[in-house]
């Protein structure tokens, strides 16, 4: 009677892993927008971000769960312009 419970055991303990985040297709680029290790990153050209590239601004993405938004966005002038696949879309101005 032991031996269907051992082996049901590694396929339960597989079932309670956190699953891997979900990829996105936004081109990100660099290590962090002010610093290397911020949340926030560059985002490149594809089909979908070419609507808000701008040759004034950067466009940004930030976890939609980021904490330090309000900071980024008081810090930066960034100005939201979408959210997309668990990333806000941010122009923020060059200086």
């Amino acid at each position: 009677m032991r031996l269907p419970i051992l082996l049901a055991l590694p396929a339960f303990l597989m079932a309670c892993e956190t699953p891997a985040p979900a990829t996105s297709d936004l081109p990100l680029f660099g290590n962090g927008y002010r610093a290397d290790g911020d949340q926030c990153r560059r985002v490149g050209e594809n089909g979908y971000t070419n609507q808000f590239l701008d040759d004034a601004a950067d466009l940004v993405a930030c976890p939609e769960d980021y904490e330090g938004v309000g900071v980024f966005v008081t810090d930066t002038g960034a100005v939201q312009v979408a959210a997309y696949q668990g990333y806000i879309l941010y122009s923020v101005p060059r200086r």
